[in-house]
């Protein structure tokens, strides 16, 4: 009867053995995603999106938000709080490179890329950052920190929002028509 116990004894020291080894080797498959930007969205006063032909700076002021230089357009609440948000909400997923000579390869290079620079209200640059379009997964993009050589896949693809064109961040400003029929000149 004892002998019946020590293996008993062992056979269950084995599965235990083996249920915390599955267990430590189970969490080497985890998603290691941390945010990209270690940013509140209320530090940010300004931001910058360039591109290899054309930039928009899209500014707060108090509480609202400006396209500079396009005083007759008004920003889009819309579309500005659904890049802010994304934006904020980006995880690195995998570092894909980090040799230099292989930006052009994840579209990261200073020609091919979108710049965003991230302003807060000293004037001081919070992060700038460079992004490209995945050619093979269009629901994801890459970046790279312009402090460093590494090049990641990010969680979400917000290339299509990095847009320098002012009409997509603002619509032009509506009369009322109301003042207007009040302005009439009477006859």
């Amino acid at each position: 009867m004892n002998n019946k116990l020590y293996i008993s004894l062992i056979v269950l020291f084995t599965i235990i053995g083996v249920y915390f080894l599955n267990v430590k080797s189970q969490k080497n498959y985890e998603s290691s995603s941390k945010n990209l930007f270690d940013i509140k969205q209320d530090d940010i006063k300004k931001f910058i999106i360039q591109n290899s032909s054309d930039a928009i700076e899209i500014i707060k002021h108090d509480t609202s938000w400006h396209i500079a230089g396009h005083d007759s357009l008004t920003i889009k609440k819309q579309i500005l709080d659904n890049f802010l948000n994304k934006t904020m909400n980006l995880k690195i997923q995998n570092t894909m490179t980090t040799k230099e000579e292989k930006w052009s390869k994840f579209n990261v290079d200073d020609s091919s890329g979108t710049h965003l620079a991230l302003i807060d209200w000293n004037d001081k640059t919070l992060g700038y950052f460079v992004f490209g379009r995945s050619n093979s997964d269009y629901q994801r993009c890459y970046v790279r920190n312009n402090q460093s050589s590494n090049v990641y896949l990010l969680n979400e693809n917000i290339v299509f929002s990095l847009q320098t064109r002012p009409e997509y961040w603002g619509e032009k400003i509506k009369a009322d028509d109301g003042l207007e029929s009040m302005l009439e000149i009477p006859q």
